[in-house]
């Protein structure tokens, strides 16, 4: 008996749920066949300002950045200034301890010993005949000859002595100033890097190779950028054109620059054809740009001020022609009116307007999100 029961109950329990899942279906299906009334957003045409830009990659870096090379081999004896110093044109930069070639310095010593045997022989001469000129025994022009030789012998000998001292020390007596062991800085401004240590060997810059390079010193105050713009873009570009400099390293600081060098040949960077451009960068007073620095800069292409815009989004376009909906009813619903435009320039966010809307139209926008509504 009790059975029977359970069982009654547990049918009409199962029949309630069918029941009401069959009515939650056919409410479902009724649902989804209603029509769906779609909301816009109504969109009012302003005044703003359009310009199109391209963005070129590339460095901040010194106009002029100068390798200082020493003019004699050797080795560092002595660094005086370290990368990030500013120095001035002349200014002592290292010192260099010659290492002589022995062929050479062998030569130069033995060219001085016939030098001096020279000397003192025709020395003897020259006092011999200063002594027969002084009594009359030879004529004034025996003893100019005499004299000559005499001077000719001396001037041989210095210049024998300076050989010598050049190749073993770098340096003659006279001339110290000038010396090669000395290296200085050719121009005014900062040490960037410093790229050899005290015991290092140096080759002299010549005819045949670079040399060593000491370091490298550029007028930091003198910076341009240089980056490159892909060959879609070089059409537009043109030297003049103002930029605007974004350095990241600087908390996104921006700085001016003007273009002036686009270069009239392309190279291929993966796949993509690039020009070089070059810009030269205001660097106000408060501002310290490190060589290296990476940036981006927008170059303007295009720029239209104080003109009627409207979000792009909004305009359908068939071909060459242009259409947007004019709001003609916003309540009880919303109803809108294709009408023709004429467009201008277009940053790809908001689009020039020339004929066809006033400041006064309203436009239909884009679908608002019924769940975003909710919220």
């Amino acid at each position: 008996m009790k059975n029977r029961i359970f069982k009654k109950i547990l049918r009409i329990i199962l029949l309630i749920f069918v029941g009401v899942a069959v009515l939650g279906t056919f409410y479902f299906l009724w649902k989804k066949a209603q029509p769906v009334v779609v909301v816009y957003e109504i969109v009012t045409p302003t005044r703003d300002t359009v310009e199109t830009k391209t963005v070129a990659t590339g460095s901040v870096e010194p106009r002029y950045e100068v390798l200082i090379k020493p003019q004699i081999s050797g080795i560092i004896s002595e660094l005086l200034k370290e990368a990030g110093q500013m120095v001035k044109e002349g200014e002592i930069l290292a010192r260099i301890k010659v290492i002589p070639e022995m062929v050479q310095l062998n030569s130069a010593e033995s060219r001085v010993n016939v030098a001096d045997i020279t000397l003192k022989q025709v020395e003897e001469t020259f006092r011999r005949d200063e002594t027969l000129f002084g009594q009359g025994v030879i004529s004034k022009e025996e003893f100019n000859v005499s004299n000559a030789n005499y001077l000719k012998a001396k001037e041989e000998y210095a210049n024998a002595q300076n050989a010598l001292e050049i190749i073993r020390d770098g340096i003659t007596r006279n001339s110290k100033v000038a010396s090669t062991t000395q290296i200085r800085s050719t121009i005014t401004g900062m040490i960037l890097d410093v790229p050899v240590k005290v015991g290092n060997s140096v080759i002299q810059s010549n005819n045949f190779n670079d040399g060593t390079t000491i370091s490298s010193v550029a007028d930091m105050n003198d910076m341009i950028f240089r980056g490159n713009v892909d060959e879609t873009e070089i059409g537009r570009i043109h030297e003049g054109m103002p930029i605007k400099l974004t350095i990241g390293a600087m908390e996104s600081r921006v700085f001016d620059a003007t273009l002036e060098y686009v270069s009239p040949k392309g190279v291929d960077k993966n796949g993509a054809i690039q020009f070089e451009i070059k810009a030269a960068v205001n660097i106000p007073e408060d501002a310290f740009i490190r060589a290296g620095y990476s940036a981006n800069a927008e170059i303007v292409l295009k720029r239209v001020e104080d003109v009627l815009t409207i979000p792009e989004s909004t305009v359908e376009f068939h071909g060459d022609s242009a259409f947007v909906q004019i709001v003609k009813q916003e309540k009880p619903e919303q109803v809108f009116e294709r009408h023709f435009v004429t467009t201008g320039l277009s940053d790809g966010i908001k689009i020039e307007i020339k004929e066809g809307l006033t400041e006064g139209n309203k436009i239909r926008g884009a679908a608002i999100d019924p769940k975003k509504e909710s919220k």
